[in-house]
């Protein structure tokens, strides 16, 4: 018996086909007359609804199912992009040496949960988290990834310790995950804002 997919399964499909090879025209009309039912008419759904699928040639195929995914806001999730986690626990390890470093002790970890926001990871410390979740799509740039974990970890760790951390040694102010030049770092706004260090190298 055929069963109708979903919007996100056929773009799950059209991600995966596109990242790894093999997407086909046939899929990637599916998408597009669902969207085209759903009342998302793009340039892209009207072009595979008006040519002949075997003039569409593989860079044809890889523009369109790009384009699609763009207009359906697709973004993958973790099951579907490993390395979106990958790339976010490995941001926890080196967050985790500034946490070391200021002699702060507990398990750390990034855990998912499978309800309320669905699909994104938190930092747990000793066993609690807090905050609104890390979306997956932070894990697409290590450097960004670096920045969210940093950020993260500082709300969950502040919330469960009642303590200000990261502290400039110099002003004795609190710290905050920035990006500068491409890079993640502690900034501290005590006498005008200066960087402290970069994520994972506090003194």
């Amino acid at each position: 018996m055929y069963v109708e997919e979903t919007e996100d399964e056929l773009t799950a499909r059209v991600y995966t086909a596109l990242r790894d090879g093999g997407l086909d025209a046939e899929l990637l009309l599916e998408l597009g007359c669902l969207l085209e039912e759903e009342g998302i008419s793009t340039p892209a759904t009207q072009e595979l609804l008006e040519r002949p699928l075997a003039q569409l040639t593989t860079a044809d195929l890889t523009r369109l199912g790009e384009s699609l995914l763009r207009d359906a806001g697709y973004k993958p999730s973790f099951a579907v992009e490993p390395r979106l986690w990958a790339t976010l626990e490995n941001a926890l390890e080196v967050v985790e040496r500034d946490v070391r470093t200021r002699g702060i002790t507990g398990a750390l970890r990034l855990i998912e949960h499978d309800w309320g926001n669905g699909g994104c990871a938190w930092v747990e410390f000793r066993g609690g988290y807090h905050g609104n979740g890390i979306d997956p799509m932070w894990g697409s740039n290590p450097q960004e990834a670096l920045m969210e974990i940093a950020d993260a970890t500082q709300e969950t760790i502040m919330e469960l310790i009642w303590k200000v951390w990261p502290v400039c040694a110099t002003h004795n102010r609190g710290l905050h995950a920035g990006f500068e030049r491409g890079m993640a770092v502690w900034r501290c706004t005590g006498d005008g804002t200066h960087i402290v260090a970069r994520v994972g190298e506090l003194p």
